[in-house]
């Protein structure tokens, strides 16, 4: 069966033969689809692709969110886009349906403690965290963070050698709910609540990134992954 030719007539997004509110409505309906069809956050330039030039995108978004209270779903800001999840309410819903309950896994404490100090640190080598910890800080666990897709190589350090660096990814951005890394809970809130600071992260006394939220709790649980072997030799 031949496939349908596509169609080369442009998108029509001023819309100007509708009514304002018809004409809202249906930029609602072009944003809402583009977000929901992504499988990753959908940033302001793909979105304003769709809509008028006119159309003010951040209140077209809060009036679909406004649409979307009540339901066990909302349109979030994060990583850099908006993105279409599940409230956090439905997770173990979600996991009996699926069955993926026991594939997943917490991060280790020492993985959690790694990828906080690349977080905040960024970009930083593994030597430095080495340094930074008092020990080294093995190829294989780098090596996991990085399969996991929680960070990738930064640019190359410049000291003899010119080691890599680590820097977070989107993923990791993405995983919990963060737009940027600005949203990363402040430093020196922190260290004046008493909870960073080099005697405790040394002491391993630091709670795991997953465990900092904007209302304390959990953003969500952390995925294992298998080393990869390339990324653990970078």
């Amino acid at each position: 069966m031949a496939r349908r030719p596509r169609s080369s007539t442009p998108l029509d997004t001023e819309l100007a033969d509708l009514t304002p509110e018809l004409r809202w409505r249906e930029w609602m309906g072009r944003v809402e689809a583009v977000i929901f069809a992504a499988p990753e956050p959908v940033g302001r330039a793909a979105l304003a692709r769709v809509v008028g030039r006119d159309c003010n995108l951040d209140l077209l978004i809060a009036d679909i969110r406004a649409e979307l209270r009540g339901r066990p779903y909302e349109l979030v800001a994060v990583a850099g886009g908006w993105q279409h999840r599940t409230k956090t309410g439905f997770a173990d819903a979600i996991r009996a349906a699926s069955g993926l309950g026991a594939q997943v896994r917490p991060l280790s404490h020492t993985e959690g403690l790694v990828l906080m100090a690349i977080g905040y640190f960024q970009p930083i080598t593994r030597a430095e965290l080495g340094q930074f910890f008092g020990k080294e800080v093995s190829r294989d666990l780098i090596g996991s963070l990085r399969a996991s897709g929680f960070i990738a190589a930064g640019p190359r350090s410049p000291v003899p050698g010119a080691p890599y660096t680590y820097v977070t990814t989107q993923g990791f951005l993405s995983h919990f709910g963060f737009e940027s890394l600005r949203e990363l809970p402040d430093r020196e809130a922190l260290e004046d609540a008493g909870l960073l600071d080099t005697a405790k992260l040394l002491a391993g006394n630091f709670p795991a990134l997953a465990t900092l939220g904007d209302d304390g709790e959990g953003r969500g649980e952390w995925c294992g992954a298998e080393d990869d072997d390339e990324d653990a030799r970078a």
